[in-house]
């Protein structure tokens, strides 16, 4: 399996970006708003610096930072203390500074605002219950909770949370952050789990409960980057530390309100920001819809491109030797078939200590998706021909080769093809989540309209996707025409 994944590494590794400073942000508005301050305060100090939005949780970017895939990103000391470094027993800025530093990692000093995790529920039925710490939620075991999927895992997130306050509540599910918010106003839930300056709050009326265990730390907002960064980019590196102390709580809740409530681009918001604070002026460039849609397209062909080329050249050859050998045609098929059940998110975090965050990962991922079905049905596709064919075939003297050339894959070819467009439908689907790792494509509007409750923006990743995918399909009913034999086309156009 390492082989198969450095192999792919070499392969596209022609295609990896230029040497840019990356940085990087969460897939949360908040964090989008600050990896877009910092990207343009850095670009005002001279540096080549692009910002990769919107990547997936925190261990996506924690291990893109330490490989050397990100450079430079917001990160929150509750989560260094409880999340990064649970096992040091750390009690301080400092503390956290240190461990850093021995992971040649810099640490800048607080934005100036604390957004510590919350627990937060409907004003209304707050009231009506009486609600207001979150020892009190002990007394109303029928409530519905709502968490972030990544707070339902979390050290600092609901195990530690559920022990310290002893909740016994059975219905907890785990969700997208911004989705939570939508189940919370259709009443489909009751309570979430919420960060302090989230716009959300006043707007959909929510009572936050108060800690009265103190379980959660404060949550301060810092610049980490690498040390080579600093090193290389010294005035940059400088630049950076003058935003520590620029927001307040009441400043970063707004900033998040304009972005959410208003719906206005993080990019304008970033460069009011430096404008009012730094006197430093940035372009804000407007892309156009289909300047936009040509870009994702670019992104999300090339992922199903490369992928789909190395899923058929390898699974081909595998469903064949499967077929021919049934001993080892077993251990392949139940590899290709644990492969499909490994969660695609997972799968992609799994890839990044090899491959980094971006296209590689993503593409290394779709490979060993699309191969169960195509092994599959190309084993399926020659164990079905009839046997009297075959000993046909070998009365007339034919060697192995060329029955398999002229006799077996011809017979094969409409179960084979069916394989294909199969692997290329579900990969056309599983490569929008590429955009959770920085892989672009049409994941990439569909996460940003999730994040800000934009249907068009979802609509801009989503209806492509599916008329790639419908294109696709097209191609290799045409292409069916020409490697299936005219015999076998007959035979299906007559039944």
């Amino acid at each position: 399996m390492k082989k198969i994944i450095f192999c792919l590494a070499l392969f596209v590794s022609v295609f990896s970006y230029a040497d840019q400073i990356t940085v990087a942000s969460k897939k949360f508005t908040e964090n989008v708003i600050l990896g877009e301050i910092i990207t343009r305060m850095l670009q005002d100090a001279g540096v080549e610096a692009v910002h990769r939005r919107e990547l997936g949780g925190t261990q996506v970017l924690w291990k893109g930072l330490l490989r050397g895939d990100v450079d430079v990103y917001v990160e929150y000391s509750g989560t260094l203390m409880l999340e990064m470094f649970r096992d040091k027993n750390l009690r301080n800025l400092q503390d956290i500074r240190k461990e850093l530093k021995s992971l040649k990692v810099r640490m800048t000093k607080p934005f100036g605002f604390n957004n510590t995790y919350a627990i937060g529920l409907p004003r209304k039925l707050a009231e009506e219950r009486g609600i207001k710490k979150i020892s009190d939620l002990n007394n109303h075991l029928d409530l519905r909770i709502g968490l972030t999927a990544e707070f339902m895992n979390r050290a600092d997130g609901w195990p530690g949370l559920s022990a310290k306050y002893q909740l016994k509540h059975a219905n907890v599910r785990g969700m997208d952050h911004d989705l939570a918010y939508r189940g919370l106003k259709a009443g489909d839930i009751d309570v979430v789990d919420t960060y302090s300056t989230d716009a959300e709050i006043p707007y959909y009326d929510l009572t936050i409960l108060e800690d009265d265990r103190e379980f959660f730390p404060r949550y301060e907002a810092v610049i980490i980057f690498r040390d080579d960064f600093a090193k290389a980019h010294p005035e940059a590196a400088l630049q950076l530390r003058k935003l520590a102390g620029t927001i307040n709580q009441e400043e970063m809740t707004a900033l998040n309100a304009a972005a959410k409530v208003e719906r206005r681009s993080e990019a304008v918001i970033a460069s009011e920001f430096l404008s009012e604070k730094f006197d430093i002026e940035s372009e804000v460039v407007k892309t156009s819809f289909w300047t936009s849609l040509k870009r994702t397209t670019r992104g999300h062909l090339y992922l199903v491109i490369i992928s789909m080329t190395l899923t058929i050249a390898l699974a081909l050859p595998l469903g064949i030797i499967a077929a021919k050998y049934p001993g080892p045609g077993q251990i392949i098929l139940g590899v290709t078939g644990i492969l499909q059940t490994i969660p695609s998110l997972a799968l992609l975090v799994f890839m990044i200590p090899w491959l980094g965050i971006g296209p590689d990962p993503a593409i290394a991922a779709l490979f060993l998706y699309g191969l169960l079905p195509i092994v599959r049905n190309t084993y399926t596709g020659i164990r079905d021909i009839p046997p009297s064919l075959l000993e046909s075939a070998m009365a007339l003297g034919l060697p192995p080769m060329t029955r398999l050339w002229k006799i077996e894959l011809p017979l094969a070819s409409r179960s084979i093809l069916a394989g294909i467009k199969t692997s290329i439908v579900i990969n056309i689907g599983t490569a929008t989540l590429g955009a959770l790792i920085g892989a672009g494509g049409y994941g990439q509007p569909i996460l940003t309209g999730i994040r800000l409750d934009d249907m068009d923006k979802i609509l801009q990743g989503a209806v492509p996707a599916a008329i790639l995918a419908i294109v696709a399909q097209g191609f290799f009913e045409i292409a069916e025409r020409y490697f299936v034999p005219k015999g076998l086309r007959i035979k299906r156009e007559s039944a």
